[in-house]
């Protein structure tokens, strides 16, 4: 066993390595964040339309409303799995159980699109009504009920819970790989994995994105949910064979029950001294449930001073939630309106009969390859050029303050696309429309190309380089030590918000009879909406954010760091 450290903190089996930084644990959290991150994108990037496909026969609203529950849970479950590692399993046992459920859960994909293994997980289709579904080139009909409704519903939750159990320690984790140099030296080598961790999502969202999702319309779904499912095996494969390299760190206890506690008994009295604070407890005879018997736990005085830590994190983190209702248009209506411009033909069908790809339709997907296809791009550049560029000089801004630059990069892309669509609905009112293919599905398209999107993909793709990823750092950084994992959870957590509430902003606005958002003409249609009444809307929501986080940045002064962390108001000293 490797060696244990004060508070219980276990060193790698391979304490004696030369690797710099532990090189091999850095790398091997990276590898399972692309893996996961592409089983993800391959699992949601089509799961509506094999929900709607002849083998299952769902209506589309159903098909959604599971896609939306999945997506939702995955990131709403985030604090559940952080609390269960910081109380129960450590990072490494709830990263461990993650996986597993992941894999167990996705496994059932394949099997509902193999018709012999449908029979067995889901019994015979139900005997009913029906009605012909003229979307599926090949006919078909599409069932009153849904068929494997039970089995569908309990393995995407169960994946929920498995992939937010990853999510909201995997970070944590690899960020804890990182070699404990003191002072600004651990802090810049936690910043550049950051930026690596965030390099590997896009990664394997950008493998994902072209070669499943093509699989998947032009192959076949079972097929292309064996690729989800091999990844998921090949990252759990990785996080057992480095397991002899990874520093852990054991469970401390609830914290997320003390600060609730500590929080009600101590409303109005935040401020009043620790002596006090013991004395009303003694006087109580009911001390705060901590897990003073296991190693590393907190005190007393640590649970309070780690409520006072939160208190001054959570409206930071709170601001969050305007910019990813921004955010999230771009996999909503920035797609919507891309399939709403001219998009070249190059995997459409056309006339060129002798064309290998004559046969093969346009992913509808594609669209979104733009945003991780750029942050491939920059972060590299960030992290080579820019950052110690800016480091050299003294000039390197603090994480607080990247964020609040992002999220004016976030503005900056939902008026460019506010711009675009009131100049997409002139060439509408003027009829200068053609129809398009776009996978299986026509849509009316304007004459102008879908690179005029290229400007507001990038500026979104540029603010989620300098929001984000400084926000995963605030994160972990700004933690309490014994929270941390809750905390990375409910960072995620707020993501999920987030997209609900620009769901439900885009229902309400869809409203009759004036909604902005309801679509009159066909189903599927943009044509008689006002999306860019709502883009302008959410321009507006998002400027007043970009104000309060820059107030907040200048006037946030940080706690004690914990040892060789980050000082996140001021930013890093001059680089040796």
């Amino acid at each position: 066993m490797g060696e244990t450290r004060e508070g219980g903190e276990r060193s790698p089996l391979l304490g004696g390595t030369p690797l710099k930084g532990r090189g091999v644990a850095c790398a091997a959290a990276l590898a399972m964040e692309g893996l996961e991150k592409a089983a993800f994108f391959g699992i949601t990037a089509n799961l509506a339309p094999y929900l709607t496909s002849s083998a299952l026969g769902w209506g589309g609203n159903q098909a959604s409303c599971a896609r939306l529950l999945f997506l939702g849970a995955s990131d709403l479950l985030s604090p559940v799995g952080g609390w269960l590692a910081d109380v129960y399993l450590g990072r490494y046992g709830a990263v461990a159980i993650g996986f597993s459920l992941y894999l167990l859960a996705a496994s059932l994909l394949p099997v509902t699109a193999w018709p012999d293994g449908r029979l067995s997980v889901c019994g015979r289709p139900p005997v009913g009504p029906t009605t012909l579904n003229c979307s599926w080139p090949s006919g078909g009909t599409r069932r009153g009920t849904q068929y494997c409704a039970p089995t569908v519903y309990a393995g995407l939750l169960v994946m929920a819970l498995g992939a937010s159990s990853v999510r909201a320690n995997l970070t944590p984790l690899g960020a804890d790989q990182v070699r404990d140099r003191g002072g600004d030296a651990t802090w810049r080598r936690r910043r550049r994995f950051f930026n690596w961790f965030y390099w590997s999502t896009n990664a394997g969202a950008a493998f994902s994105l072209p070669v499943v999702a093509f699989v998947q319309q032009n192959v076949s779904f079972l097929a292309a949910y064996l690729i989800p499912v091999a990844c998921l095996a090949l990252a759990l494969l990785v996080f057992l064979l480095a397991t002899p390299t990874f520093v852990t760190k054991p469970p401390t206890g609830s914290q997320v029950s003390a600060m609730l506690k500590l929080a009600l008994r101590n409303c109005g009295r935040v401020g009043l001294g620790a002596t006090r604070t013991r004395k009303s407890r003694r006087e109580l005879g009911d001390p705060l449930p901590t897990s003073g018997a296991q190693p590393g736990a907190p005190s007393l005085q640590e649970d309070l001073a780690n409520f006072r830590v939160l208190a001054r994190i959570l409206p930071v983190m709170l601001t969050f939630i305007p910019y990813w209702m921004v955010y999230f248009q771009m996999q909503s209506t920035y797609y919507l309106q891309g399939l709403h411009l001219r998009i070249p033909g190059v995997f459409q069908h056309g006339q060129d009969r002798a064309s290998i790809l004559q046969g093969y339709a346009f992913p509808d997907v594609w669209l979104l390859l733009a945003n991780a296809v750029v942050l491939l791009a920059l972060v590299p550049l960030k992290d080579h050029l820019i950052d110690p560029l800016l480091a050299r000089r003294g000039l390197l801004p603090s994480a607080l303050e990247q964020m609040a630059l992002g999220m004016f990069f976030g503005l900056a892309s939902i008026l460019a696309a506010g711009v675009l669509e009131r100049e997409r609905l002139q060439y509408v009112r003027r009829n200068q429309t053609v129809p398009q293919l776009v996978g299986r599905d026509g849509h009316p398209a304007t004459t102008p190309p879908v690179w005029w999107q290229v400007p507001q993909y990038l500026l979104m793709a540029t603010s989620e380089l300098f929001t984000s990823v400084p926000g995963l750092e605030f994160a972990y950084a700004e933690a309490p030590k014994s929270m941390e994992g809750a905390v990375m959870g409910l960072f995620f957590f707020i993501s999920g918000v987030g997209s609900l509430l620009g769901w439900g902003l885009l229902a309400l606005l869809s409203l009759p009879p004036r909604g902005w958002m309801r679509c009159r003409g066909d189903y599927g249609s943009v044509a008689g909406c006002r999306m860019d009444n709502y883009f302008f809307l959410l321009a507006g929501i998002q400027a007043v954010t970009c104000l309060l986080v820059t107030w907040i940045s200048r006037g946030y002064r940080s706690p004690s760091p914990k040892p060789g962390g980050p000082h996140l108001c001021t930013g890093p000293e001059e680089e040796d």
